[in-house]
């Protein structure tokens, strides 16, 4: 769900999320050793990574990382890197369990990450129905706030942004983040509040961070990818 766009095609609609994986993002060590080692080579494709990541080890390389899940795994065992960052989601739905991994819950994760979303078309309605059987209503309210504060920063999914919201009984915690490789210019926002203020919470928060700042991240984030 984190790699579909926030405005979906024009009559395909959301019909369902399923109960939601693991979140966070996790680090592939190569090998103990690497793990050990004082400066690091480190693969992501992910600017959001890229940047929480280097703002706690800034002597360390960051070297860009694509393709599917297996020929990253390969990469990281054939080139001189030292580790490389997954979504933990990702190699758990793989059944992945001989890697050395270490969870990086410093890093706030991508919106919707972990999450799969279940599309139809709008003209199926009988299908629609059908379809909400398999939602989690958590799940789905913790991605739309997610997925409205990215929509509302006008961030793609390579945009450096991370949100996470998750439920308590009647209440929602959610921390949402815009980051650049200059540490101090990182920008934060965190907020409770009832589940029933759903609907404009995410667009709320993402104005709120820009009036903080993060306006001024964005227009340099747009400037540098233009």
């Amino acid at each position: 769900m984190k790699d579909v766009p926030t405005q979906l095609p024009k009559g395909i609609v959301q019909a369902a999320v399923l109960e939601r994986g693991p979140v966070g993002d996790i680090m592939v060590w190569k090998n103990n050793m690497a793990k050990a080692k004082e400066t690091k080579t480190i693969a992501t494709g992910s600017l959001r990574r890229k940047a929480q990541w280097m703002a706690g080890n800034p002597q360390d390389k960051i070297v860009p990382l694509r393709g599917n899940i297996q020929t990253r795994l390969k990469k990281l065992q054939e080139e001189n890197w030292d580790g490389a960052i997954f979504a933990e989601a990702a190699l758990h739905r793989l059944n992945i369990k001989d890697e050395i991994v270490e969870p990086l819950n410093h890093l706030l994760p991508a919106p919707a990450q972990g999450a799969l979303m279940v599309v139809c078309r709008l003209e199926n309605e009988d299908i629609a129905q059908q379809l909400t059987l398999l939602n989690d209503r958590e799940a789905e309210i913790c991605t739309q706030v997610e997925r409205d504060f990215l929509s509302t920063l006008e961030g793609g999914c390579t945009a450096p942004i991370g949100a996470y919201a998750y439920c308590e009984k009647d209440t929602v915690h959610f921390k949402g983040g815009l980051y650049s490789l200059e540490r101090s210019s990182s920008q934060e926002i965190k907020k409770s509040f009832p589940k029933k203020e759903t609907d404009k919470m995410g667009a709320i928060l993402a104005k709120a961070l820009l009036q903080q700042g993060g306006d001024i991240l964005m227009k340099e984030f747009k400037k540098g990818h233009a």
